[in-house]
């Protein structure tokens, strides 16, 4: 059995004895981790307040491959981000994206989706009311592509034909094939047609960096169903996603 230090993100927890929590942690260097926090309901525990749920810090794991569950030595909180709980907007997608972190990024290191999930925590509290549904829909297509899941936006999902960036039509797109398709590939009957300003506007998010685009509440509305509909389909398996469906279904706005 290794210690191991590393930064960590807390996704969920949940209670698994009188005095013990369950505790599933985003880390750098050992991907998403389940680890019994013992003790943490004693009122002198030494986790304290630590672990709060998008709660950010350094944790140090007992950790044997072998296991499933892992023992949480010590968690030392570094970065609240107490901006995401006043605002539900703001925590709505933040908890979109531990969803997807949780479900999705393998019991291994990947820091690249570790990093992408800091910087879309951080770009929640960052920015103004009116741009919080673009930068949790951006923060969300960059997490799914870095865990293995990027839409092809810019060139055909099917033959790789690159695409008009500025097309004069809609553009055919499907969940289920991954991507945008171009007018040869495209089926006749396609899941989905992006007016061009949509179009545009994906490709901005998905690029994941550069100004954000303007999302009115229906625009934005439109783009939580979009990539919500992309996560179900390759992510969810049997299961629900229920913090994507509440941050897809409420009708959040800049003045919600």
């Amino acid at each position: 059995m290794a210690l191991v230090t590393t930064p960590a993100i807390v996704l969920q927890t949940y209670r698994y004895s009188e005095t013990s929590k369950v505790v599933r942690l985003a880390t750098r260097e050992l991907g998403v981790q389940s680890a019994i926090a013992k003790g943490v309901m004693r009122p002198k525990s030494r986790f304290g307040a630590g672990l709060e749920i998008l709660g950010e810090g350094t944790a140090q794991l007992y950790y044997r491959e072998t296991r499933d569950l892992q023992t949480l030595g010590e968690f030392e909180l570094e970065v609240l981000r107490h901006e995401l709980a006043r605002d539900l907007a703001r925590f709505a997608g933040a908890m979109a994206l531990a969803e997807v972190m949780l479900r999705t990024a393998p019991p291994a290191a990947v820091p690249a989706a570790y990093e992408t999930l800091v910087a879309g925590l951080d770009a929640l509290v960052a920015v103004p009311p009116a741009d919080v549904d673009a930068a949790a829909a951006r923060a969300l297509w960059r997490l799914l592509a870095v865990l293995g899941f990027e839409p092809a936006l810019t060139a055909c999902v099917r033959d790789g034909t690159p695409l008009d960036p500025h097309p004069a039509e809609s553009v055919p797109f499907s969940a289920s094939e991954g991507g945008a398709f171009c007018p040869a590939c495209a089926p006749p009957s396609p899941p989905t047609r992006l007016p061009p300003r949509a179009y545009e506007d994906l490709v901005a998010l998905g690029a994941g960096e550069g100004p954000l685009p303007a999302l009115d509440a229906a625009h934005a509305a439109a783009h939580r169903r979009l990539v919500v509909r992309f996560a179900r389909y390759h992510v969810s398996e049997p299961a629900s996603l229920p913090a994507l469906e509440f941050w897809e279904r409420r009708p959040w706005s800049a003045t919600s």
